[in-house]
């Protein structure tokens, strides 16, 4: 089974290397490793270039945003089953591939998976601020503001295929869109694999404070365009992450 993991980056100078090293670290050989940069001016590049052809693919153009690059790396992808690293990101430890592929192989009628992770500080310490335990899949909970932890999200290439790509009309939450789309729309068939899988910096467009009013406001129109009551799933999805804050 080949697996595509898709890194998307502009200017990540200070972070972009440590996620390159947590894949190619990993002890799963059978990885197509894609790289999208923005046409990184801060060093980046040179970052990458480093890593000559330990990179599957790598394309360096500017592009309409984070999700619009997530979308170049997709139709690229050639593996059996794709998720994504963010530049900003690591992977828990080196088995995280090996899991991922284990549980597929294991159930070979599931259209994708998802797991656990965790948000550390932005910091050498990396200390723990957000517990992101998935839990069991469950149809119900999706209307009550819950979702899987995006970059812990494994699908199989068919289901893009199928359900297509990233809404670029989303510029901060089109992650929300996708995961209704196909989860609650399409009701693709999820695992749920209980294992830490990603670990996350505070700090990404998701979780930046200076933008939570426009996260809240995509997220509204989202929940809205699926038919799902936006003001009682916005209110629990917030209520949902101040919990795992709380459980850290």
């Amino acid at each position: 089974m080949r697996i595509s993991i898709i890194t998307i980056c502009f200017n990540r100078s200070k972070t972009i290397e440590a996620s390159i090293k947590s894949v190619l670290n990993q002890d799963y050989p059978n990885i197509e490793y894609i790289i999208i940069d923005g046409n990184s001016t801060d060093g980046t590049k040179e970052i990458i270039s480093a890593y000559g052809n330990r990179i599957t693919k790598y394309v360096s153009e500017k592009d309409k945003g984070m999700y619009d690059a997530i979308n170049k790396g997709l139709q690229l992808a050639t593996g059996d089953v794709i998720g994504l690293m963010h530049s900003d990101d690591t992977f828990y430890d080196n088995q995280v591939v090996s899991k991922i592929v284990k549980a597929f192989q294991q159930q070979s009628e599931i259209d994708g998976l998802y797991a656990n992770g965790i948000y550390t500080t932005n910091d050498k310490e990396e200390r723990l601020v957000r517990n992101r335990i998935g839990g069991a899949f469950d149809y119900k909970k999706i209307k009550k503001g819950w979702l899987p932890l995006h970059p812990t999200v494994y699908l199989k290439k068919a289901c893009f295929e199928k359900y297509g790509l990233y809404n670029l009309d989303f510029k901060i939450a089109s992650d929300t869109e996708f995961l209704l789309r196909y989860l609650y729309k399409h009701k693709i068939k999820m695992h749920y694999l209980n294992s830490y899988v990603v670990k996350m910096k505070m700090g990404g467009l998701s979780t930046d404070y200076k933008r939570a009013f426009e996260v809240l406001l995509e997220d509204y129109k989202i929940y809205q365009s699926h038919q799902i009551n936006p003001v009682l799933a916005v209110f629990q999805k917030k209520l949902l992450a101040v919990k795992q804050y709380l459980k850290k």
